[in-house]
């Protein structure tokens, strides 16, 4: 689909520079965008903060962080004018000039961090950059700017804090592009798309030495099954809530075990039956004894309790095979 504008209907008109639309449109966030056109709108006059605040919608101090970005960035110079060639007509409508506006901040250049070896234990706190220093990092670094756009299609528009996250994780984790992308797609899928929640993913994956496509891939593979797992469980037992971190420890040791899950639900059931409620601790009991008697499947544990009861009419004194009772005892004992 393509798009054209119709000028025809503008008016008077005000220029916007070409680094801006060229360099920023993705890196600037909604209020520096506002703020930005706001001066460019009334250029050559002073306005306040407060004024700022007022017709833009913003806060106070949102108007100030923006101006100060525009200068770190060298679109705004430090007397509030612009830093680059623009043209900026007279605007129609005059508006009430206050106090000179926010205050002037140096202009600064913003250092690109050092590119570190992978870290095996790294800190999960990251050092938060300026939003100029983010700017330069991706003009400088095409793999950077690269897992930014890929990274924008799987999470939609790039936060400050993911911004930082996604820069932590190459530079100083020293996680691979594809690798982070892989652990990124795992957590959309599992809704954890929270920067702190990937953070903690990534460092554990540089623990492992997870960073390879081959290795990404397994991991992720590992992650669903478990979470597929825990899923089905909540299901059976009809937990409202994420089980706890004990329950959470019966769970993996059974996927563990390889129960499956028809098991566990039997199990369930079972434990159901005798004690009227749910409890990890018998379910686990339950389970052993199956795996003890050579029970993989709820046919396994029903064939055996139908030929103890064949027996047990024919041979009452016979006490060899599964004995429903002797386990039901084991069990009991809780």
């Amino acid at each position: 689909m393509e798009f054209k504008a119709n000028s025809g209907v503008w008016g008077t008109m005000f220029g916007v520079p070409c680094i801006v639309a060229d360099n920023f449109l993705k890196l600037a966030d909604e209020s520096q965008i506002k703020v930005l056109l706001y001066l460019l709108r009334y250029s050559g006059k002073s306005v306040t903060s407060e004024e700022i605040s007022l017709n833009t919608g913003i806060s106070v101090e949102q108007a100030n962080d923006a101006v100060m970005f525009w200068q770190q960035v060298n679109v705004l110079s430090q007397d509030m004018t612009l830093a680059v060639s623009a043209s900026a007509p007279e605007p129609v409508q005059e508006i009430q000039l206050e106090t000179p506006v926010v205050a002037a901040t140096p202009t600064v250049t913003a250092p690109t961090p050092e590119k570190t070896a992978p870290l095996g234990n790294a800190p999960l706190k990251t050092t938060q950059l300026h939003p100029s220093e983010i700017a330069e990092i991706i003009c400088n670094d095409s793999n950077i700017a690269e897992l930014f756009k890929i990274a924008e299609t799987l999470l939609g528009p790039l936060n400050p804090a993911m911004q930082n996250s996604l820069i932590w994780m190459f530079n100083y984790l020293g996680l691979k592009k594809e690798v982070i992308l892989i652990l990124i797609g795992y957590c959309v899928e599992t809704n954890k798309t929270n920067p702190k929640a990937i953070e903690k993913i990534a460092s554990d994956w540089t623990e492992k030495e997870i960073n390879t496509l081959e290795t990404a891939t397994a991991e992720v593979e590992r992650l669903n099954n478990i979470h597929t797992y825990v899923n089905d469980i909540k299901r059976i037992f009809e937990l409202r809530q994420n089980p706890t971190s004990n329950q959470q420890k019966f769970i993996s040791q059974w996927q563990t075990e390889g129960y499956s899950i028809p098991l566990v639900h039997l199990a369930y059931e079972k434990t159901v039956e005798q004690i009227n409620k749910v409890s990890f601790e018998y379910i686990n009991k339950i389970l052993i004894s199956w795996k003890n008697s050579g029970f993989s499947s709820p046919d396994d544990v029903r064939k055996a309790e139908e030929q103890y009861r064949n027996k047990k009419q024919s041979h009452p004194t016979t006490s060899d095979g599964f004995n429903p009772d002797n386990y039901k005892i084991v069990i009991n004992n809780i």
